[in-house]
């Protein structure tokens, strides 16, 4: 017998996206469950509505109220699965998608496991992980991902997907493309390395690693270090309404990045295996002037040009035109267009 839904009308959710834009839903269903989220697709009441599947609200930016059904994906659970591969190389840890991510990372290195501590502190659900492919010094979702579980919506059938078929790229998978559009993600799997080695590629996490005197750092050390730069760099959702990174790094040419270099020669950038260049967008952005200015009650964080606030109020619309604002200027100056990692709704 399928659950009996509680479905709730005219719901507020600022509370669910971390931008804390005070739009309403016509409806909302919290899905505690796979069986829930069947009765919600195949009950009469929601039946022909638009849908919003949320997770932690942090990659969203609601532009209005949302005339449709709002299904906030609230699974949990999480358990350690074993070892794999030759000589137990990995070993496979599970977590639903309504997890917590930080909440899970912190759980893993209470497991004694490392490999998302270079990923901590992103806000986020679990679920939400892989379709943005979060990644933070140096580690992307994919370098640790072994499979995730999804709910065909046209078909209703649960089924494995590899990482191979997830089409990882930089914040991109198959799951932000039409084709996975009609795929929900219940639950990730993760190949957490049983041999851990700390990876101290990025510049900046290795000079802080080496400011902590660190000689051997764990994985509990790295997550900790992690913790402290993003809290001394970003806003804290819970005080500022944000999203974190608003922009995405440009991806540009090796003969672009020339170019650019020739006409600035301070720009930041760095080399990509494929020969490619990315450049920081934050630094982009903060040589347009952009760093602690506002539109409205819009603005531009004073300490991190690349994240994006609500002082206190702030609509989607204004965030909308503050993005537009710093993408026409960034265009303008450097002849290179900026895309946001948020998704507009």
């Amino acid at each position: 017998m399928p659950p009996d839904l509680a479905i709730a009308h005219d719901f507020p959710l600022a509370s669910c996206n971390t931008f804390g834009i005070d739009a309403r839903a016509r409806c909302y269903v919290r899905i505690a469950s796979v069986a829930e989220l069947a009765a919600a697709l195949a009950d009469p009441r929601l039946a022909g509505m638009p849908r919003l599947l949320l997770g932690g609200g942090s990659n969203i930016v609601l532009t209005g109220d949302f005339d449709g059904v709002v299904l906030h994906m609230a699974i949990m659970g999480r358990e350690v699965l074993g070892e794999e591969g030759p000589d137990g190389k990995f070993t496979l840890v599970r977590a639903a998608a309504g997890e917590n991510w930080h909440a899970l990372v912190q759980w893993t290195l209470a497991q004694g496991l490392g490999g998302l501590e270079n990923m901590s502190l992103i806000p986020g659900t679990v679920g939400a992980a892989p379709i943005q492919n979060i990644g933070a010094y140096g580690v992307e979702l994919k370098d640790v991902l072994h499979s995730v579980t999804v709910y065909e919506l046209a078909t209703g059938r649960l089924r494995s997907m590899a990482a191979s078929a997830c089409r990882f790229g930089y914040r991109d998978s198959v799951f932000k493309h039409q084709d996975g559009k009609g795929l929900v993600i219940v639950d990730v799997t993760f190949a957490l390395p049983t041999a851990w080695r700390a990876n101290l590629g990025y510049a900046e996490l290795a000079q802080a690693v080496a400011g902590a005197g660190l000689g051997a750092p764990g994985p509990a050390d790295i997550s900790e270090i992690v913790v402290a730069i993003r809290r001394r760099k970003l806003p804290d959702p819970a005080l500022i309404g944000n999203a974190g990174s608003f922009f995405k790094n440009p991806v540009v040419s090796k003969t672009r990045c020339a170019e650019l270099l020739a006409a600035f020669p301070a720009l930041v950038h760095h080399a990509q295996r494929d020969g490619s260049e990315k450049l920081a967008a934050g630094w982009l952005i903060d040589q347009c002037g952009w760093k602690g200015r506002k539109l409205g009650a819009a603005g531009v964080y004073p300490k991190q040009a690349l994240v994006l606030v609500n002082n206190g109020g702030a609509t989607g619309a204004e965030v909308l035109a503050l993005a537009r604002a710093i993408t026409d200027d960034v265009r303008q100056r450097y002849g290179v267009t900026l895309e946001p990692e948020p998704v507009f709704v």
